[in-house]
């Protein structure tokens, strides 16, 4: 990729900005701190990979787990190494063009979501959750987003929990009485 494209206009029209080889020698917002999270993260991993056997042996349970959490804590910290030597792109910021309000809302959303998928169950929750999304990013009427959440989660409901009859946390809506309504309407309808 051509370092003379890359720059404050270009990738600002909706399109990736995540080719391949991205800013030439260059580090942008936040990618100093995501490589030492992925450090602290690998040597989580590893010490929780000692804890299951020690290191006794090649042949032990932990054996293969903690060579593999050996191998992304010394890859973590190359990147960290790599990284930190790297100039600061300067027509970024790490709140407009890495991580907008959009992707943190969402963050909080799917941590509602799974906050409420048990007392909910999954229908009200995919629901709700359907509906504030599509209100959010479609910026459309209610009419629109309405129609397109609720669809959605029918035909959502209908392939994984009828078809293939997948358990979901069905919560306060009354899910068996449901399934046993379709079920029936088939079986009328098959004699």
């Amino acid at each position: 990729m051509d370092p003379d494209f890359r720059g404050d206009i270009d990738h600002h029209d909706g399109t990736s900005d995540a080719t391949p080889g991205g800013y030439v020698e260059k580090r942008r917002p936040g990618e100093l701190a995501f490589a030492l999270f992925l450090t602290a993260a690998s040597l989580f991993l590893l010490y929780s990979a000692y804890g299951i056997s020690g290191f006794e042996a090649l042949s032990a349970p932990g054996a293969i787990p903690m060579a593999t959490t050996l191998v992304m804590a010394i890859s973590a910290f190359i990147v960290v190494l790599r990284t930190a030597g790297l100039p600061k792109v300067t027509t970024e910021t790490l709140a407009k063009d890495i991580l907008p309000g959009t992707v943190i809302v969402f963050i909080g959303f799917l941590i509602l979501f799974g906050l409420l998928l048990q007392p909910l169950g999954f229908v009200l929750t995919a629901g709700l959750f359907l509906i504030v999304a599509i209100k959010v990013l479609a910026k459309r009427g209610w009419g629109y987003t309405l129609a397109v959440a609720l669809g959605s989660l029918v035909l959502i409901w209908i392939v994984f929990r009828v078809v293939f009859t997948v358990l979901l946390p069905s919560g306060v809506l009354p899910e068996a009485e449901f399934i046993q309504f379709f079920r029936n309407l088939i079986a009328a309808g098959a004699s």
